[in-house]
């Protein structure tokens, strides 16, 4: 009720104090960039890490491990915006999604755009704290950034271009950044983290595959159909055998490949959870990964400490 509406001899409601006002206001662009759910930055930082830790050799500058580490925050934040803002008028109609701040209206289009602009001009002052070629190598991903929420709608496999511009492309900038080259262990570590990033996106995808069908939004969970568990299993062995060849190629022994065998043993639990592909499993096993990732990180890590 205000002072218009207000019937005669009744006091119109207090507006809400402004610190209030901003506080909210401040709360719907935390949830806009997904803060709230920090499982996402999580998932795109292990790449990052391995690969920052085996350019290293165990060591990664310290300089460059600060700037990767905000750098992946921040260019969630961003790829999560310009996501919504491609998708406010198609997450109303899915449950998971209906009530982010897009979708419920309760932050503009411009609003929206504003934000992404902003944290593309934090990237850009941080990744002008690398060389040359990790700088070339950022534009590039940011260029496959912002193409991502657009070519997924008529692409049969987003998720698979998830995986190219979002999921892996640290994993070159982190040798760029560290050795000012790409080793072959370089493509073949970013080869595991795009496998990696379309088999969880994938199963992500299952938990919304009902509504997507109903609205026509493409996703590899519709693609594979009833093959999905089949084809998820088949990709998480690809990644896992990426990453031994990757092992093999740096002489890593049984810390490392323990790793790799307790991630193994993290997969087989995630095909136990998506079993009856019901959407609770679904989104359990997804968040699972980043334990994956974890379990990876940690055998990287121990190899060079005690190897």
């Amino acid at each position: 009720m205000n002072a218009v509406t207000a019937t005669p001899g009744t006091p119109a409601a207090p507006e809400a104090p402004f610190s209030w006002r901003l506080q909210r206001r401040l709360g719907e662009y935390l949830r806009l960039m997904r803060f709230d759910r920090p499982v996402g930055t999580w998932l795109l930082l292990w790449p990052a890490l391995w690969a920052l830790w085996v350019a290293g050799g165990g060591r990664p500058e310290p300089r460059v491990l600060v700037v990767f580490v905000l750098g992946v925050v921040v260019m969630r934040a961003a790829g999560c915006v310009i996501n919504d803002f491609a998708d406010r008028d198609i997450d109303p109609h899915v449950r998971r999604t209906r009530d982010r701040p897009l979708a419920a209206r309760h932050v503009s289009p411009t609003e929206a755009l504003v934000l992404f602009v902003l944290l593309l001009a934090i990237a850009l002052l941080l990744v002008t704290r690398l060389n040359a070629l990790a700088v070339k190598l950022a534009f590039i991903g940011a260029l496959l950034t912002v193409s991502y929420p657009f070519l997924k709608r008529f692409f049969p496999l987003p998720q698979l271009y998830l995986g190219l511009c979002f999921g892996g492309w640290s994993v070159p900038m982190a040798f760029a950044a560290q050795r000012n080259a790409l080793p072959r262990v370089a493509w073949v570590i970013y080869f595991a983290a795009v496998i990696w990033a379309t088999l969880y996106d994938t199963i992500y995808a299952m938990v919304d595959r009902e509504d997507d069908l109903k609205i026509g939004v493409k996703s590899s969970a519709i693609l594979f159909a009833d093959m999905d568990r089949l084809l998820i299993g088949v990709m998480q062995g690809m990644m896992l055998y990426a990453l031994m060849l990757a092992g093999r190629s740096m002489g890593f022994g049984r810390w490392y490949y323990g790793g790799l065998f307790a991630a193994g043993l993290l997969f087989l639990w995630q095909q136990w959870l998506i079993r009856k592909r019901e959407p609770a499993g679904c989104l359990r096993a997804f968040l699972n990964n980043q334990y994956v990732g974890v379990a990876i990180f940690a055998g990287i890590l121990l190899q060079y400490v005690y190897a």
